[in-house]
């Protein structure tokens, strides 16, 4: 009796970790930054150039660029969300911008448009 029950916690212990893992490379994936820039209006058109990259390398995320308008001091903040449909799709997209010389080349401009406050990952619960 001891080993059956023994044997069956086990398997719902595999089976709960085996659906948890499933469901975190389903669940939605949203990258957001923070960042300081001069020009929102030029940092704004940079990021269009951006999603033109990430599809031509096949990158499945929709970006969209918010400003604070109601935060106290942090009024006119600027935050980049980068929301991937999955974890699977989001190293994917990790893996295509680490290897694209014309993501990197848009980055290293993009630099000089801003400063990252911060940059932080977030899964859907």
């Amino acid at each position: 009796m001891r080993k059956s029950t023994s044997m069956a916690v086990v398997i719902l212990l595999v089976l709960a970790a085996l659906s948890s893992t499933a469901f975190a490379q389903k669940a939605t994936v949203l990258r957001v930054v923070v960042v300081k820039t001069d020009d929102v209006a030029a940092y704004v058109q940079e990021i269009e150039k951006g999603r033109q990259v990430m599809k031509s390398i096949g990158i499945q995320a929709q970006t969209r660029v918010w400003q604070a308008k109601f935060a106290g001091p942090e009024a006119g903040a600027v935050v980049v969300s980068i929301e991937y449909p999955s974890m699977t799709a989001f190293a994917d997209g990790v893996a295509k911008t680490n290897s694209s010389s014309e993501y990197q080349a848009w980055l290293k401009g993009l630099d000089k448009l801003r400063k990252i406050v911060s940059d932080s990952l977030y899964t859907e619960w």
